[in-house]
């Protein structure tokens, strides 16, 4: 071997230029290189078909981003509407009257229980009365030893009277101002007598009036006084629905309209009718109180919810929209309405009202076809309409 080829050897086989060739030396000439295998053109032909596909896209994204948006309308149509305002009450008796004892002391006796009918007069209670029988007792002694004096003082004066002409006038005049005093002692002492009757009868609680007992509040034994509720008596043959309305629509409800009524657990409705409005909000809540009536009787546990439609007005025929649809532009409120592909501004009035669908007084007509949903559209924006 030649010194050139071991010295190329030695550097660990790397291929160094080759010396040049000598005078009458033939060189061996290069390998070709392999030509390009099928996976690397199956690579080129990929990545040309990702980047035509992203191209695509964003044609696609172009043409899509440029077409209007879609939108639902509704044609303003002429035809019966009625305004209700829905309000949840609760059932309660017409004439409903909540006991209390007059007098302080221990509960002794409850012969009643929730649910009971009772009669006027009936007991309902007893608070221990003991102190107030012994006053009645002393009361009676007192008054029966001042009426043995009266009746001893007017024998007296009789025999006085039938021995006038032995007896001086003066000894007459003293038997009668003493029967005088006698009769006045019995008059007071029929007086304290009477009020220790009225104290013992405070002790003994009676119905005021016929009904049932729909709620019982304490139990035998039980400390109880004038600020302590015994029992609610209700008459159940005439129930109502009790309800508050806003402040906001005090002023359109009135008597006599007509109301649809539906009892919790119920799925049919009760025809109704406003039968009281309170004149006299509640500050504290902003309620108006009122009563509807229940065009025929019902039977049903007081306190149970009443979902309450009032039905404020009705008009045979009017232009309503969606709420949807309101929304303002520069200060004025109003809907967009489609014209020649485009949503048109249209300023608006209508009956606000705490309801779906409101009533419109000025700013529409019949035909016009109303965007149901503003949000996100702009005036003078071209707009495509979805088919119904």
């Amino acid at each position: 071997m030649a010194p050139a080829d071991q010295k190329s050897e030695a550097k660990g086989g790397r291929d160094l230029p080759a010396p040049p060739a000598r005078r009458g030396q033939l060189v061996p000439a290069r390998p070709p290189r392999d030509p390009p295998g099928p996976s690397r053109r199956w690579r080129l032909w990929g990545a040309v078909g990702v980047l035509a596909l992203a191209l695509a896209a964003v044609i696609y994204s172009s043409v899509w981003m440029s077409r209007p948006p879609a939108v639902a309308v509704e044609t303003a149509t002429l035809a019966p509407v009625t305004r209700v305002l829905a309000v949840n009450g609760r059932i309660a008796a017409e004439n409903s009257v909540e006991v209390t004892s007059v007098v302080t002391g221990n509960l002794v006796a409850l012969p009643v229980a929730e649910g009971d009918t009772v009669e006027p007069g009936q007991i309902l209670a007893r608070v221990d009365a003991q102190a107030e029988a012994a006053i009645v007792r002393q009361a009676e002694a007192g008054l029966e030893a001042a009426r043995e004096a009266q009746a001893e003082a007017r024998e007296d004066l009789n025999r006085a009277a039938a021995l006038s002409s032995t007896i001086a006038r003066s000894v007459r005049d003293s038997y009668a101002h003493r029967l005088e005093t006698a009769a006045q002692e019995v008059a007071r002492l029929t007086a304290v007598l009477d009020q220790a009757r009225a104290e013992l009868d405070n002790h003994t609680i009676r119905a005021p009036v016929a009904g049932s007992i729909v709620a019982l509040d304490v139990e035998k034994g039980q400390l109880v006084g004038p600020a302590t509720p015994l029992l609610t008596l209700a008459d159940l043959g005439a129930l109502l629905v009790e309800a508050d309305v806003d402040e906001a629509y005090a002023t359109q409800i009135a008597p006599g309209q007509p109301a649809i009524l539906q009892l919790a657990g119920e799925t049919e409705t009760r025809a109704g009718h406003v039968s009281y409005v309170s004149r006299q909000v509640d500050i504290a809540t902003g309620g108006l109180s009122v009563e509807l009536a229940f065009d025929t009787p019902v039977i049903a546990p007081v306190g149970l919810t009443v979902t309450t439609n009032i039905i404020v007005e009705t008009r045979d025929a009017a232009l309503s929209i969606p709420r949807t649809a309101m929304t303002t532009q520069a200060g004025e409120t109003g809907v967009f309405v489609v014209r020649d592909g485009r949503a048109v501004f249209r300023p608006v009035a209508v009956v606000d009202w705490p309801a779906a669908r409101l009533i419109v007084t000025r700013g529409i007509a019949a035909g016009d076809r109303i965007i149901t949903e503003a949000t996100g559209i702009t005036a003078g924006q071209a707009v495509a309409v979805e088919p119904p």
